[in-house]
């Protein structure tokens, strides 16, 4: 064998070897390396799940960490879940923390582990826009969870999608509680004691069937109710000569006016909502909505808090377009109630109908939308008694559960578009008990921002020769104690504004209507402890009769 041979044999020999100690070099430092740089495991996104706002973390000795809102979005460990772990690794930081694994879900649908949930008041469920008022929940019932709508930042559900035999629909989270007991509780028991008292006495619902859970009441950025409002009515027509109002107004004390969006037929502008669900009140209509809104506008500019008025049910207009809306005899055959139709106050279109038209007029410049009509007929006695009327109530709900729950409904959606609401209530629904056209003050106050009796003292009834209408102070007074008594019974009170007869008696010996009765009026609310203020009421919206009293509304 050559020399040369050897050498080739001996190179390749020592490179083997050399090769093999690096490897094994390599193999020895990546053993080393590993030590200190461990494998990253695979991960995939997840969400924390949970029965509870948030669900607990652990670090991985098993030691409480903190906890993550429910609906977070987590990184987990592939490994742990696909093992038998009961708890399984998530991304914290540069490390790791450690859910149990009931809390974790691929699924965001499925991060909300309620199943029932039970109604804290009597109202109704709503779909999914919030516009459409849908079957009636009664409180403390159980709600069966079919979904939810958002969760906060510390994992709240905000709205909740929920079935029961009645139907489905979305509630708000603030509006459920979680065990029956809760649900069912009342807020004040002793006071409720007091509303259970008073029993169905005159056709309308008793009281115990009403909700008093506290409702909060409206603070409007940027929109601020005076605290005493001082009001001018303005019909439809008056409106559209604002500037002679505003002349007179000036530098009186006035600081508000009301003006009518719809009094039972007559129709303010062309509403494109009446357009949709009333198209002969749309066809009646005394202005375009340009040029209302400009009248509105007019008196915004001037520095006024305008308050647009709506009747709700009473409405010939929409009674003539939806015969099957309106209270009806037996036979299907709309019923002329009090001279006029009604539209049932249990019939959820028509309470949509008139909080969408709400919401298109507060939009065109009103502080403030009030409802009147917020009732049903008087005078249906006889029909009742007779049993030939058909009021088309699908939830077997009392006239004042219809009542309150129409107002919780709109109140809802116009607070939310930044708008108060006020209603007008008899001077009547000041007593204790619920009217038989289904008013319990109450009840009433607890939901809107403002509520406006109307004891118009040429609406009383004599007593042989006492005349109420004789005497407005005196009859204005009884009316402010007895409603400052009813403000009493609600934990969330209404500011209490009141409707004065700004117009001379329409009964003998038809006593002139001036300066000094409707200050007798002013000052008897005042002295009763109703401080909200008040509106003069005059059908005509007479500007001679307001400048012939003005001088007693400072």
């Amino acid at each position: 064998m050559s020399t040369n041979t050897k050498k080739k044999r001996g190179t390749g020999a020592a490179v083997v070897i050399i090769v093999l100690c690096l490897a094994a070099l390599g193999a020895l430092g990546y053993v080393i390396w590993r030590q200190f740089h461990p494998a990253v495991p695979e991960t995939a996104a997840g969400y924390v799940a949970s029965a509870e706002s948030t669900a607990p973390v652990y670090d991985e000795n098993g030691e409480l960490l903190g906890s993550l809102p429910r609906g977070s979005e987590v990184q987990y460990v592939l490994e742990d879940a696909q093992g038998d772990a009961q708890r399984i690794r998530v991304v914290n930081g540069e490390g790791y923390a450690c859910i149990d694994r009931a809390n974790l879900t691929d699924d965001y649908a499925a991060v909300v582990q309620v199943e029932t949930v039970y109604a804290l008041r009597g109202m109704s469920l709503v779909d999914e826009t919030g516009a459409v008022p849908g079957c009636a929940v009664e409180k403390g019932m159980a709600l069966t969870v079919t979904g939810f709508d958002g969760l906060d930042g510390q994992g709240e559900v905000l709205r909740w999608k929920v079935s029961c035999d009645r139907g489905e629909g979305y509630i708000d989270a603030a509006n459920v509680r979680m065990t029956e007991d809760e649900a069912k509780a009342q807020y004040d028991d002793a006071l409720y004691q007091r509303h259970a008292a008073r029993g169905d006495a005159w056709g309308g619902g008793d009281a115990a069937g009403l909700d008093y859970y506290p409702t909060e009441k409206a603070a409007i950025p940027g929109n601020d109710m005076p605290e005493e409002v001082r009001a001018l009515y303005l019909n439809g027509s008056a409106i559209q000569y604002a500037d002679s109002y505003l002349r007179l107004a000036e530098g009186s004390g006035i600081n508000a006016f009301v003006v009518d969006i719809v009094d039972g037929t007559a129709v303010s502008y062309a509403s494109p909502v009446m357009q949709q669900y009333s198209p002969s009140a749309y066809a009646a209509a005394q202005d375009t909505m340009e040029g209302f809104r400009a009248n509105v506008q007019k008196l915004r500019d001037a520095g006024y808090y305008v308050i647009g008025r709506i009747t709700v049910f009473n409405d010939a207009h929409l009674a003539a377009d939806h015969p099957e809306y309106v209270i009806s005899d037996l036979d299907g055959t709309p019923l002329k109630i009090s001279s006029m139709y009604w539209p049932s106050a249990y019939n959820r279109t028509v309470w949509q109908y008139k909080t969408e038209l709400a919401l298109e007029a507060a939009a065109l410049g009103f502080n403030e939308i009030q409802f009147d009509y917020i009732r049903f007929p008087d005078g249906a006695y006889k029909y009742e008694k007779a049993g030939t009327i058909d009021y088309r109530n699908t939830y077997g709900e009392s006239k004042a559960q219809a009542v309150q729950r129409f107002l919780l409904y709109a109140a809802e959606r116009l607070h939310k578009a930044g708008y108060y609401i006020s209603g007008d209530v008899f001077g009547e629904c000041a007593n204790a008990y619920v009217t038989a056209c289904g008013q319990y003050w109450p009840a009433i106050s607890s939901v809107v921002d403002a509520i406006s009796g109307m004891p118009y003292p040429d609406h009383y009834s004599a007593q042989g020769d006492y005349k109420p209408w004789e005497h407005p102070y005196t009859t204005v007074y009884n009316f402010g104690e007895s409603a400052m008594a009813r403000q009493s019974e609600t934990a969330s009170p209404a500011a209490v504004r009141t409707w004065i007869q700004c117009y001379n008696a329409i009964r003998e010996p038809y006593n002139h209507y001036g300066a000094a009765e409707l200050g007798g009026e002013v000052r008897a609310l005042r002295d009763a402890g109703c401080t909200g203020g008040f509106m003069t009421w005059n059908g005509a919206s007479d500007i001679d009769k307001y400048a012939e009293v003005i001088s007693a509304l400072h």
